[in-house]
């Protein structure tokens, strides 16, 4: 059974707070572990979506009257349950590239978990917890190395609640899971003893006040038992307030799949394929990424396409899609290579994007072949792969490892967005991990994309022929389709590559490590959506709120400790001091000082100080 730590019943009835002063430490970390495991678990390829309000739900058990520094523990615990298994896709890439990248991960979200705690000292918390999270992912996003993943909003591209997307972006729908967890958390709360987390600022001459009360407590023993039975009254009342607001909370988290946000009728259409080469089976990535045989797999596939275009079996598309890495091999260092695209384009006669590796600098792009032209516009790829297409510490990971060899050479970021011009097609191109990133994905539709591309190549992760990145990757791309309404193809080297239509769902989808082709007609969207049109504000916006917030809750406990009603600026230290005359019972407990109803320090046992 599950043990707490609870204040006295009496003075806890007494002062209206919390009976409830947290779970045991022992128990805290075991929660700590579920809540992570369950967040892990919302994603793909478990993909249980509504585990996604468990994680902050559970996190806030854990945390709730832990001290700063247990709050670190139960938040690296947390981390370390969450990251390792979403990211364990990378052991194919390196070990202790996983290791490092999962552990830092980690050990971030474990320093920001000590704002949570700091933020469950309000009456607000589960909408300031819910910003909190809002604010940890943006962290993660931008600093020390920007990486997207694990998102709470990027576990729910099948949910009911995915369409609030298309109205705050990603951030918003991140903070509605949070706070649905949150409310739910707090309705646990209510039922294990109070309404809210315990209020613990440090002990500051709090055995002395203690024991006075106690020599106090036979003369207000009269009093705290009929305050004991109004208590009783009020918490039933606050029990059923916090159920109801969790339920309407749920209630209209789920509404946003009744959102009008799809006016996709009357759109233009266009043909489009996407081509799934494959690439050669191998443990040795270098094997694995053999560059000629994966552009010679995906000109067969093309080919193939082509043959069934010419016999009439299937109509000509307006344009091919190729994956990221397509080619490995510059083409104009490459005459082979050059001829194999070449004659792809001119076997389809229709425009080809083909995720290319150039050299002199060295850039990831896609770039269009067009028939009887060759090689026209390219678009370069911006948001670089820590460790993948550039290597931190070069020489100090040489010193161990042969990965910085995968990368001799760091690859240069392209700065701007570009839309390809194919007829009525206005196609915007974001190349693998930079699915991840909002502002990317948005730069192409303000830019004038009516229609998505993600070249992936996502061999390098392969794990005994599981890919759960790609599967993370597909997830993203229909949660992207949503929030821009726009048509997504995700064409993959490997698989699972996908046509998804502007409401999110698979028009077309392939197995892992097999050649496929892919191919649909889609719509052309131009209207913009309302989260890209306000871009990144209700993200800013939120962080904002959840900074003020945080800063509030720092300064709770000096208020605290004055007693002093708020703003009347009474310095800090002049209460009444013990045995000045005060009459007993004349609303200041006994050689305190402090106003009767101000909160002073819990009683031992009640929680773990701060």
């Amino acid at each position: 059974m599950i043990s707490a730590q609870a204040a006295p019943a009496a003075d806890a009835e007494t002062r209206g707070q919390a009976a409830f002063g947290g779970f045991a430490t022992r128990w805290a970390l075991l929660l700590s572990v579920a809540g992570g495991l369950a967040l892990f678990a919302a994603f793909p390829p478990v993909d249980a979506w509504p585990l996604a309000v468990a994680g902050p739900g559970i996190l806030v058990l854990a945390l709730t009257g832990r001290s700063l520094r247990a709050s670190f523990g139960c938040g690296l615990v947390f981390g370390l349950a969450f990251f390792f298994p979403l990211l364990s896709w990378l052991v194919n890439e390196a070990w202790y590239a996983w290791f490092a990248l999962a552990a830092a991960l980690a050990l971030i979200f474990a320093v920001l978990c000590i704002g949570q705690r700091l933020l469950l000292r309000l009456r607000f918390w589960p909408a300031a917890v819910a910003g909190w999270w809002v604010a940890a992912e943006g962290v993660r996003d931008r600093w020390p190395y920007a990486f997207p993943w694990g998102r709470l909003a990027m576990s729910q591209s099948v949910a009911p609640d995915v369409r609030w997307v298309a109205i705050g972006g990603v951030p918003f729908l991140s903070f509605l899971v949070a706070l649905t967890g949150a409310m739910i958390a707090r309705v646990v709360l209510c039922f294990l003893g109070g309404s809210d987390p315990p209020q613990t600022p440090p002990d500051h001459g709090g055995a002395a006040r203690r024991g006075a009360a106690r020599r106090g407590a036979a003369r207000r023993g009269a009093a705290r038992r009929g305050a004991a039975r109004r208590g009783a009254a009020r918490r039933g009342g606050t029990r059923l307030g916090a159920v109801v607001a969790a339920a309407v909370t749920i209630g209209l988290v789920l509404a946003g799949g009744f959102l009008p946000v799809d006016p996709t009728g009357g759109a233009p259409t266009a043909r489009v394929a996407a081509i799934q080469g494959d690439v050669p089976r191998a443990r040795n990535l270098p094997q694995q990424l053999n560059d000629s045989e994966v552009t010679q797999n995906h000109a067969a596939a093309t080919s193939e396409l082509a043959a069934q275009v010419n016999a009439g079996r299937e109509p000509a598309p307006d344009l091919v899609i190729w994956p990221e890495n397509a080619t490995g091999l510059d083409p104009y260092d490459y005459p082979f290579i050059y001829a194999l695209l070449a004659g792809a384009v001119a076997a389809i006669d229709r425009p080809i994007l083909v995720g290319e590796v150039l050299q002199n600098p060295q850039h990831n792009v896609g770039q269009l072949w067009v028939p009887g032209r060759g090689p026209t516009t390219m678009y370069v790829k911006r948001e670089l792969v820590p460790f993948g297409e550039y290597i931190p510490f070069r020489s100090l990971i040489s010193k161990f490892s042969s990965l910085p060899s995968l990368v001799p050479v760091n690859f240069t970021p392209g700065r701007k967005a570009v839309v390809f011009d194919v007829g009525k097609i206005k196609l915007g191109d974001v190349i693998c991990y930079e699915v991840g990133f909002d502002d990317l994905v948005r730069s192409e539709v303000n830019a004038g994309a009516n229609l998505l591309a993600v070249q992936s190549n996502d061999a390098d992760f392969e794990i005994d022929g599981q890919l759960g990145e790609t599967e993370q990757q597909t997830a993203m791309a229909r949660i992207r389709a949503i929030e821009s309404d726009r048509a997504v193809v995700y064409a993959s080297t490997t698989g699972e590559s996908s046509i998804i239509a502007p409401d999110g769902a698979l028009i077309e989808h392939s197995g892992i490590w097999q050649r496929a082709i892919l191919d649909a007609r889609v719509p052309l969207v131009s209207y913009r959506t309302l989260a890209d049109r306000v871009g990144a504000w209700p993200e800013y916006l939120i962080i904002a709120l959840t900074v003020l917030a945080l800063a509030w809750a720092v300064l709770l406990p000096r208020r605290k400790r004055t007693g002093t009603p708020e703003g009347t600026g009474t310095p800090e230290g002049t209460g009444t001091p013990e045995g000045t005359g005060t009459r007993e019972g004349a609303g200041t407990r006994e050689g305190t000082g402090t106003p009767e109803g101000a909160e002073t320090e819990p009683p031992p046992g009640a929680a773990e100080p701060i």
